[in-house]
């Protein structure tokens, strides 16, 4: 189990919590080093009813499953009113920094998109083919992908986590998550791991086409991702999305597209359609398979 720390020693790893590497909605993330030398990434939860919530399930899900593309919780911290995660310390930061970065000299190379898309498909089939329980994330996106001093990618962020039993199909839930990420089930508020496939087909286009889902930079027509992604594999343009940042790209046309054929395999609105995760890493393995094939 992980490690529980006091305020105190986390103040003193992070040096009185002065080096923020990342905040969001849920509060910051520091930069820390234990004494063993080891980095860390100390996240510290502001609210309460529902950071707690989120907090205790972040801790019994990640705390108990390993997986190399997981982020790895090292401790964790519930002194009074203060909840901290600490995790193993990502050098690059979340993917959304590096995608949704238009600098032509820090655009990621085809074989790094391609690497991330495969680490994260793994990460996900673990969670739902290697653990005891299923584990439905719910909030798959770039800015909880996270990547290592390698670029390789590990999924973060349990804190709205649900566990379904071996022998369960779906679980009951109210709406949580992204807008933009979320599959069209989450209307009836009956979530089964699918849900999770239509989400990383969202991630895969993003990664691909170097642009959020939303972009409202865009004329109105090409502002969902989405939508722009099906009108051009309609008319057979797909290669129109090709992110325009990463010189060697045009050059990997054939499997951009065998890519771009899985996004749209995991986005399909019926979920019984949609490809298992374990299904879609099989597919990235052997590379030209079938798409239409999966099931």
């Amino acid at each position: 189990m992980p490690t529980r720390f006091s305020y105190e020693e986390l103040k003193n790893v992070t040096k009185n919590f002065s080096n923020k590497v990342d905040e969001g909605g849920y509060g910051s993330v520091f930069h820390g080093t234990l004494p063993s030398g080891s980095e860390i990434a100390v996240k510290h939860l502001v609210g309460f009813g529902a950071v707690n919530k989120s907090f205790v399930a972040e801790v019994q899900t990640i705390g108990s499953i390993h997986h190399f593309n997981l982020v790895s919780l090292v401790g964790f911290c519930a002194q009074k009113f203060n909840r901290l995660l600490v995790n193993k310390y990502m050098a690059n930061g979340p993917l959304d920094r590096w995608i949704f970065n238009k600098n032509y000299e820090s655009a990621l190379r085809w074989h790094i998109r391609k690497k991330i898309i495969i680490d994260i498909a793994k990460g996900l089939a673990y969670l739902h083919e290697g653990c005891l329980q299923k584990i439905i994330h719910l909030d798959i996106k770039p800015q909880n992908i996270l990547l290592d001093e390698n670029f390789n990618a590990r999924v973060s962020d349990f804190g709205l986590s649900k566990l379904i039993g071996r022998d369960q199909s779906r679980v009951v839930t109210t709406i949580k998550g992204t807008p933009g990420y979320m599959a069209p089930e989450w209307l009836s508020s009956v979530i089964i791991e699918k849900a999770h496939v239509y989400s990383f087909g969202i991630v895969i286009l993003e990664i691909l086409c170097g642009r959020p889902n939303v972009d409202k930079s865009q004329q109105e027509e090409d502002m969902h991702l989405l939508k722009l992604f099906r009108r051009k594999q309609e008319e057979g343009q797909l290669l129109d999305l090709v992110d325009q940042c990463s010189d060697d790209m045009q050059s990997n046309a054939t499997e951009f597209v065998e890519m771009m054929k899985v996004a749209a395999s995991c986005l399909q609105n019926e979920y019984a359609r949609r490809p298992s995760m374990f299904a879609a890493v099989k597919l990235f393995e052997d590379s030209y398979d079938v798409v239409s094939n999966l099931k």
